[in-house]
């Protein structure tokens, strides 16, 4: 009888404890950037979206979301929260390298901070304790293999982003892709990471080139204007067009079968989620994570893509 009551007490402590623990009062401050183009509209959906989850998932969290247009809102964004008291910083700066003096003053008073995607010139345990990212380099690298594989002879137009050391970082992977296949490059040209501009580029060339096997552009919003350039004029000699990011619209046709967009390479808006889920993890679970994680560029199959399909996402 003792020990049946002393188990039961065990028991009680045990789940007083853990109630305890969801009631610990924990503030989330979250700063983003923006919807200003789809890729961040998928970023603002899913930090709300998580938000919320966390805060049911714990009574004590408070999670406050915060999207700025540019890096000096950003950097008053981040001033802000810091004076609503917050325990910790999810943070996707808009433009990592001015940002840096609010983020480290934020660091400097003991407080959480998590990183995301654009890193600054320095990025280290001196601006964070967590960093999480997509892998440029393997977004690049996947859609090429897969077009070595899939088309070992093909003629490729290339749209690129814009001319920073991301868009370096996935054209490189790409040519790492293709090496040592017959695949052949015939152009590239940067699109800006904008559907309009994108456009313009896939006109000038189909205007150039006869004959076009496949077009690889690192981005879901300009594989957009690349479709509608292929429609409008007529051409049925692309194969296919690799693009990136995993909207839903993109992961949509992967689901359906469309046989002009038979992947998508995926570099997750949902980022910033996972890195709000770590930060609190590591309040509420006790598990480490401070470090790097770097996420798969994973390629989105017919087979997988409903892993990856949000309907609700406005990207």
């Amino acid at each position: 009888m003792r020990k049946r009551l002393l188990g039961v007490a065990v028991a009680l402590v045990a789940l007083a404890g853990a109630v305890q623990a969801q009631d610990k009062k924990v503030t989330i401050g979250v700063s983003i950037p923006a919807a200003d183009h789809g890729w961040t509209a998928g970023v603002v959906f899913h930090a709300e979206r998580v938000a919320k989850l966390l805060m049911k998932e714990h009574p004590g969290l408070n999670v406050i979301v915060k999207t700025s247009p540019d890096a000096a809102t950003q950097a008053n964004a981040v001033q802000d929260l810091e004076t609503q008291g917050i325990d910790a910083l999810v943070i996707l700066p808009s433009d990592p390298d001015p940002l840096v003096n609010a983020i480290k003053e934020v660091k400097g008073k003991g407080k959480f901070v998590a990183l995301v995607d654009r890193a600054p010139s320095v990025n280290d345990d001196s601006v964070r304790d967590l960093y999480v990212a997509g892998n440029n380099p393997a977004l690049g690298e996947v859609a090429g293999k897969y077009i070595a594989d899939k088309t070992p002879d093909a003629q490729v137009v290339i749209i690129r982003g814009l001319p920073i050391p991301i868009d370096q970082q996935r054209q490189d992977g790409f040519d790492k892709g293709i090496a040592g296949s017959k695949v052949k490059v015939l152009d590239r040209q940067f699109g800006n990471w904008n559907r309009d501009d994108a456009f313009k580029v896939m006109q000038d060339y189909l205007t150039k080139y006869p004959k076009i096997d496949v077009v690889w552009c690192q981005d879901d919003d300009m594989a957009v204007g690349v479709l509608q350039a292929i429609e409008q004029a007529k051409r049925n000699d692309i194969k296919y067009v690799v693009a990136g990011a995993g909207s839903k619209d993109m992961i949509k046709k992967v689901m359906d079968g469309d046989k002009l967009i038979p992947v998508d390479v995926l570099y997750p808006p949902s980022m910033v989620a996972t890195a709000m889920q770590l930060t609190a993890a590591s309040f509420y679970d006790q598990v480490p994570v401070r470090g790097t994680y770097i996420l798969d560029a994973t390629l989105v199959t017919k087979d997988n893509a409903k892993d990856f399909y949000f309907p609700d996402s406005p990207f």
